[in-house]
């Protein structure tokens, strides 16, 4: 890591938006760090400044601002664990960090950096997907909000210009009928994600399935909100033998977005497996001969 870089800590959202007017074409931007300095430190990413954000009270917060969810780019991952309100309004959003890494990562990693690092594997981009998050990008005397599908312009490249600091998450809360995340990793526990599923689930009073949301991660370069499967299950009482057919038309799904290429002969399976696997819950009272 070049020894010629100013460190700098604003004291508040205006004085970072100022620096980076300034300087943002020679800044890198850190919070929690935990991506930002291992690049830093091998050399791949150079900069004349580092902006740390990690103590803007601007981005910090979990809260319930009419019927939307906001949570502050600055929230670490151990206070999305440990939120009683995305419990009742996002609870994929909660368990995608139950095994996010390290203990010690989670308390200084956050939201923002986990989703504007743009990694394939990024854990709480799924749940966001489902949640049909809007991420709000601000710059000095201004404020975009895009998808959260369009953040990532490809694996690791983030829509974000140099002078704008992603700030915050805008949710639909849902309380859902059936709502979970899980991964498939190399191993239990600090395992980057090698293929991820969020989705949530409503059924209507005769059993059916009214209203479904169903996102991928880690196996396809940028995130995808699921349509065809969720429309293939709607309206249908769920049954094994429904969840195998979605499971196979996901992996259809993802095999249009990333081409058959050699990983495919164990994610194909995979993928159909931890949807079946996941979804299964929803699947009540079926006989079985």
């Amino acid at each position: 890591m070049s020894k010629n870089i100013d460190y700098f800590k604003p004291g508040n959202l205006d004085e970072a938006l100022d620096f980076l007017d300034e300087n943002g074409q020679d800044t890198i931007i850190i919070a929690g760090g935990t991506d930002v300095m291992v690049d830093l430190r091998s050399g791949e990413l150079k900069a004349r400044y580092i902006l740390d954000i990690s103590r803007l009270d601007e981005l910090k917060g979990i809260r319930l601002e009419g019927e939307k969810l906001v949570v502050g780019a600055g929230v670490t991952l151990a206070e999305i664990y440990d939120s009683d309100i995305l419990a009742r309004h996002a609870p994929a959003l909660k368990k995608s960090a139950m095994n996010f890494a390290s203990a010690q990562i989670r308390n200084v990693a956050t939201i923002g950096g986990n989703v504007a690092h743009c990694s394939p594997c990024g854990d709480t981009i799924p749940p966001l997907v489902i949640h049909e998050t809007e991420v709000v990008f601000s710059g000095k005397n201004r404020e975009r909000r895009i998808p959260i599908e369009e953040v990532a312009t490809g694996p690791y490249r983030c829509f974000i210009a140099k002078n704008e600091i992603l700030t915050s998450f805008i949710l639909n809360p849902r309380s859902a009928d059936f709502a979970d995340f899980q991964k498939i990793g190399r191993r239990k526990d600090l395992a980057i994600s090698r293929l991820s599923m969020a989705a949530m689930v409503n059924k209507d009073a005769d059993g059916r399935i009214s209203f479904m949301r169903l996102s991928l991660g880690a196996c396809t370069p940028t995130p995808h909100r699921m349509t065809a499967v969720e429309e293939f299950m709607s309206d249908k009482k769920p049954t094994t033998e429904l969840l195998f057919s979605a499971g196979n038309l996901l992996a259809e799904k993802m095999i249009e977005i990333t081409g058959r290429r050699s990983s495919i002969i164990y994610k194909e399976p995979a993928v159909q497996g931890l949807f079946v696997r996941m979804l299964y819950p929803v699947v009540q009272n079926e006989r079985t001969l």
